[in-house]
């Protein structure tokens, strides 16, 4: 089920040069989405006000409503999972100043008071973090070992509900070389090692803490099934880097699956025809089977 403007996603598809096959419904309406993909047409973004490459007031709030109105249809247990294209978070301050990313967003929306976070997934590896969206300067202040042990928690339980009998998690040090036992940074010997020692103890397998600049080497060759950084981009630029064209945003930790594809709105090239649907179409994949986990779990 795909919400939306009919006329948006028909010029859309005149530009990439396809052909849809769906069914076109109003919003409320019953409808049957079992046979083709329903647009539930909420007729609220006119073609004329779409500037394209552009952040605007009428582009931001045509995103939020959308997203809005799925997570709702998810909340009411209509939908099993969530999927949303890429947003410009400066148009969507736009309409929304509060906005700072997409799991506040979410939990005003469906009333959620627990804790998730973003997860980056490229093909069988998983990154989470300790810390998402702040400074840089901010970053070792923030990380403590509680925080760790709970983002440790996290990832444990997010990897299982998508099939991983015993993750494997490595945890990236905050520092060059790890601290170099202290030359470089203390925060490895006093928060972070002491942190995954507990989590060993817990229960939990992981290891660590691994210089930051070759954790992913091992990673990418199959030692890890997860690595837990400490900060927003010590993760994002290894695994983009990886696989940018198939990477997906996983929101972990909510009562349901959402997703997204890991890259930006790509404005630079808006109206050619030419963006790499890969990532979206493996933002829907594991959006899917996660649900269907979910489903069956359910029913067990």
């Amino acid at each position: 089920m795909v919400f939306g403007d009919r006329r948006i996603l028909e010029e859309g598809a005149k530009i990439a040069g396809v052909t849809l096959d769906v069914t076109y419904v109003a919003p409320d309406s019953a409808f049957d989405a079992s046979q083709r993909p329903v647009v539930i047409d909420l007729g609220h973004l006119a073609p004329a006000d779409v500037k394209r490459g552009e952040a605007t007031v009428e582009g931001g709030a045509f995103a939020l409503e959308n997203f809005r109105r799925a997570l709702i249809m998810a909340k009411q247990g209509k939908a099993d999972a969530v999927c949303f294209t890429p947003f410009n978070k400066k148009a969507m301050r736009y309409v929304y100043p509060g906005y700072d990313d997409e799991i506040r967003f979410i939990s005003e929306v469906i009333g959620f008071t627990g804790h998730a976070r973003e997860f980056n997934v490229l093909d069988k590896l998983w990154n989470a973090r300790v810390t998402s969206h702040i400074p840089l300067s901010q970053v070792a202040s923030t990380i403590t070992a509680e925080g760790i042990l709970s983002e440790l928690a996290l990832t444990d339980r997010t990897l299982r509900n998508a099939g991983f009998d015993s993750p494997r998690i490595a945890v990236a040090a905050l520092n060059p070389h790890a601290g170099d036992g202290g030359n470089f940074g203390d925060e490895e010997i006093d928060v972070i090692e002491p942190a995954v020692n507990t989590g060993i103890e817990r229960g939990f397998n992981v290891s660590g803490p691994y210089p930051a600049d070759t954790v992913y080497v091992r990673a990418k060759g199959g030692a890890f099934d997860a690595v837990l950084t400490m900060y927003h981009d010590q993760g994002q630029i290894a695994m983009k880097l990886m696989g940018f064209d198939r990477g997906v945003t996983f929101m972990g930790g909510l009562p349901f699956p959402v997703c997204t594809a890991a890259h930006g709105t790509a404005y630079d090239i808006a109206g050619k025809g030419i963006a790499n649907i890969g990532a979206s179409r493996e933002a829907v994949l594991l959006a899917a089977r996660m649900a269907a986990k979910n489903l069956a779990s359910q029913n067990a």
